[in-house]
């Protein structure tokens, strides 16, 4: 574990700027609807959100190995039950809402080590893939209730996804890594100790 957090620590200090990036560009958008994501009933924190990079894992695992070993394992066995949770719905073929394990009384521990799609979330957007047509997404419910009636304001998505995918690949090529991941919150800190 030691080497690869050794391999990646300059990876991640260029996912540090990265994610300045996003969150400017965020509050841009949000303060041009005058949005504000606070108390919402329907919590993005309780939507099962799945995430792709190795670099985000390893950086969430940074933020987490900075708690105290009581506050790790708070948040291993709310990760292990949400999990759990999860995988009865899948079973069941239900929705599954559960909160996210790092969150506590509404607000997340790691906020500032969260992964992209929560930095993300919530505020309608486009994404500009090549030889395709740019396409929207719609914000969440509480955006879309709070804005209703304003006009689009330009948030474009694609040059932070382009930077996070060669920021990975860069990552992957120097550490050896071939495989690739999806995982949730919840999925990998409970892996943060078994992984080398």
């Amino acid at each position: 574990m030691h080497r690869m957090m050794e391999i990646a620590a300059p990876f991640l200090e260029r996912l540090k700027t990265l994610y300045a990036d996003m969150d400017a560009a965020y509050r841009a958008a949000a303060d041009h609807y005058g949005f504000h994501c606070d108390g919402c009933t329907d919590n993005c924190c309780l939507t099962r959100f799945y995430h792709h990079t190795h670099l985000e894992y390893r950086f969430l695992e940074e933020g987490f190995r900075a708690l105290s070993s009581e506050d790790r394992e708070g948040m291993r066995t709310r990760a292990e039950a949400a999990r759990r949770d999860a995988a009865a719905a899948d079973k069941e073929q239900a929705l599954v809402r559960v909160m996210c394990p790092v969150n506590e009384g509404g607000r997340c521990r790691l906020y500032a080590f969260r992964p992209m799609i929560c930095r993300l979330h919530g505020i309608a957007h486009e994404l500009r893939l090549p030889g395709r047509p740019a396409t929207r997404g719609p914000g969440c419910e509480a955006f879309t209730r709070q804005t209703a009636g304003r006009g689009y304001h330009p948030f474009d998505r694609t040059p932070f996804y382009r930077e996070m995918a060669l920021l990975e690949n860069e990552l992957k090529q120097t550490a050896g890594i071939a495989s690739r991941l999806k995982r949730t919150v919840s999925e990998m800190i409970v892996t943060f100790e078994e992984m080398p």
